[in-house]
């Protein structure tokens, strides 16, 4: 599917082309670093997060480089010695980078990207990864959310009109649509990303015939297999449902919508349900829209609201209760003159700050039932053995112990480029969807609660949380 990938190099904040410009003119350019991406605390006070956002981190490392425009900007700035200019004449992304699969859930702390490149390369990334995952994976978050209180009815992507942006909305509908919603109304998003796009009509529809009648007959007969019709325009229950089941009625047809946008949405479905069955439309559906969030579409079903689908607009592009993902990027080691791993901690006055050091990678464990039972980081040379009972313990309060063992162990990060070369293939769109679905069935339903969720261990293996204390101990001091 082609897709217009712009170059997006200069979307970067203006610090790391100083630092990048620092790092060549000090000769420390070409020493390889690694850097974690990783996020602090899962939106609204959930359980967990959802990646995604990778395939546009591909392609936008893919695309990175610098023409004579981008070239001459950084001149005029008075700032960037020529040395610096010629280095990104020749620009391109050399180094590996190791991410966690779109459409797996994610959980604090743990590294769910790794760059491990040379340093003006890996600074370079910062703003381009987070910019592209904060956004994707809290929209695919928040769109899990509603989904999951949804219950098995559908849940429709509205918002475009209400994003922070056109690639917020085409983007923020790739992310719902990973976080399970059946489609949006965001038509690029379907040429683009092949999200199934659908609508209804609007109360403009309505007005612009002489009778509420005349616009739903017109609307049946132009789409008779598709056709929704608003009936809320002027009055729901006295008007707005009897002239739908007549122009359904008249036009023969027996599978379609009603959509309600206002009012007591529990009251009025219930009494529209009513009203169709009782004319032998026992197959027209009933769709709610207005503001619905995971909250109000739960308790709508709770009372008893007669609701086939949903369509959810602001609250969800724009995660309007949580709006806000928090990942950061924070350097983890370098690598000496001999190749060796040196890692690197950042230490804060404020504990969630402090930084785990090493190059790491991440395990998911589960038992024999195929259930998620906690996170394990490690060094980058470790291995899990599910062979040998396991003990894993909180990092917070070590003291707090569990030994695990018959259980299955899986690496969560793949490579996505090595060498710089591209060599992980994204899949599908409707691919990670399902993937999505499968892999947030692998947790325990404690987890997934709306309110006072479980918390989910993320736990560090002994070698890796005995190099953190003993760089704490040995570099201790007054942080931000």
């Amino acid at each position: 599917m082609s897709k217009d990938v712009t170059n997006l190099t200069l979307l970067c904040d203006y610090y790391e082309y100083t630092m990048a410009n620092g790092y060549v003119e000090a000769g420390l350019s070409d020493r390889i670093v690694y850097f974690d991406m990783f996020f602090r605390n899962v939106p609204d006070n959930g359980g967990f997060a959802i990646m995604a956002g990778l395939e546009q981190i591909v392609e936008r490392i893919e695309n990175m480089r610098f023409d004579e425009s981008d070239i001459e900007f950084f001149r005029s700035k008075g700032t960037f010695g020529e040395k610096f200019l010629d280095y990104l004449r020749g620009f391109r992304f050399t180094g590996d980078v190791y991410a966690v699969p779109e459409g797996t859930p994610i959980f604090p702390g743990e590294p769910i990207v790794t760059v491990r490149a040379p340093a003006a390369q890996a600074q370079m990334l910062e703003t381009l990864l987070l910019l592209t995952l904060n956004h994707q994976c809290l929209i695919a978050t928040k769109a899990n959310r509603i989904v999951r209180a949804a219950d098995g009815r559908g849940v429709m992507e509205f918002g475009s009109r209400r994003a922070q942006g056109s690639e917020a909305a085409i983007l923020g509908a790739r992310a719902a649509y990973i976080g399970g919603c059946v489609g949006t109304a965001c038509t690029i998003s379907d040429k683009v990303y092949g999200i199934p796009a659908s609508g209804t009509m609007a109360h403009s529809w309505v007005q612009m015939f002489d009778t509420e009648y005349d616009a739903f007959v017109e609307y049946c007969r132009l789409y008779p297999t598709n056709a929704v019709l608003l009936v809320d325009t002027y009055n729901a229950l006295e008007s707005g449902v009897p002239n739908a089941i007549r122009a359904f009625k008249d036009t023969r047809i027996t599978k379609g919508g009603i959509r309600l946008d206002s009012g007591d949405l529990a009251f009025l479905t219930r009494k529209a349900r009513e009203m169709l069955d009782a004319a032998g439309l026992k197959d027209i559906r009933i769709v709610a829209s207005n503001s619905l969030d995971e909250f109000i579409i739960r308790d709508l079903i709770d009372q008893g609201a007669c609701i086939d689908a949903f369509g959810v607009g602001d609250r969800l592009i724009t995660s309007h209760s949580s709006p806000v993902f928090g990942g950061v990027y924070k350097l983890a080691a370098v690598e000496d003159g001999e190749g060796r791993i040196i890692p690197k901690i950042k230490i804060s006055n404020n504990t969630a700050k402090i930084t785990t050091p090493g190059f790491k990678k991440v395990y998911r464990l589960f038992d024999r039932d195929g259930k998620a039972i906690a996170d394990q980081i490690c060094l980058a040379d470790e291995t899990v053995d599910p062979s040998v009972p396991l003990t894993l313990f909180d990092p917070q309060a070590p003291w707090k112990k569990k030994t695990v063992s018959g259980f299955i162990a899986k690496e969560l990060q793949v490579q996505v480029f090595k060498g710089g070369r591209r060599v992980y293939d994204s899949p599908s769109l409707p691919e990670i969807r399902r993937y999505c679905e499968e892999q947030i069935g692998t947790l325990w339903d404690e987890v997934k609660r709306f309110v006072n969720p479980q918390e989910y261990y993320v736990d560090l293996s002994q070698r890796l949380w005995q190099l953190k204390q003993d760089m704490l101990n040995n570099r201790a001091g007054p942080g931000e």
